[in-house]
């Protein structure tokens, strides 16, 4: 998943002013999107979603499979483990306050297409690497999993999932890739491309799942 993003930080492995900014952007998502009241979900039940997803994706990088065989397993193993409607949600903004059930039912599927290319495109990088849970821990009303991705040939560098059971299952709601904030760039990729297509939800719909 080489997404545009993501690159931006794949030559600094330091916090650049972009990083930053999402970081930022992030922390308003977070506050919208953290699960209230008490979590039902442990530290160890967390762990153990992302050491299931980690298997999966560690099993496809590894496959030998082509990209699309790939990217379609990808999207298999995002719609299990992620939160799908909560992300495409956040990635939407303040279009989603505006926008028809059946129209975020459409843009969620078609969202779930686009960020699983997107990021699956990412991963399909570790091929011959892998990808390690090395811990967890509760931050307020979500929980972080911390892991460490192994690439041939490249010092290992942090990947984190943040996981909740928000929508009444244990899911994650975000990965941080090196820094970079997934849900941040995200709200900002797309509200970009709605810009672009001068706030015609239904025209990004039809496009999106292209564009990852």
């Amino acid at each position: 998943m080489a997404s545009e993003t993501a690159r931006d930080t794949d030559a600094p492995r330091g916090l650049t002013r972009r990083t930053v900014m999402m970081l930022l952007a992030g922390g308003v998502a977070f506050a919208a999107l953290a699960p209230r009241g008490a979590l039902a979900m442990d530290t160890a039940e967390a762990r153990a979603l992302i050491d299931r997803a980690v298997g999966e994706i560690n099993g496809v990088i590894n496959s030998g499979q082509s990209e699309t065989a790939m990217l379609a397993s990808f999207e298999q193993i995002f719609a299990r483990y992620a939160d799908v409607a909560i992300i495409a949600q956040s990635a939407l903004g303040v279009a989603a306050r505006q926008a028809s059930p059946a129209q975020m039912a459409a843009f969620t599927r078609a969202f779930q297409t686009y960020i699983s290319r997107k990021y699956g495109r990412r991963f399909r990088e570790f091929i011959g690497g892998k990808i390690e849970v090395t811990g967890a821990q509760q931050v307020k009303s979500f929980y972080e999993v911390i892991s460490t991705a192994y690439l041939r040939g490249e010092a290992p560098f942090e990947v984190r999932f943040q996981v909740s059971d928000r929508s009444g299952r244990d899911l994650f709601f975000n990965i941080i890739i090196e820094g970079v904030n997934m849900l941040a760039s995200e709200r900002t990729e797309i509200g970009a491309l709605l810009d672009a297509r001068r706030g015609n939800l239904d025209q990004l719909i039809a496009d999106l799942p292209a564009l990852g």
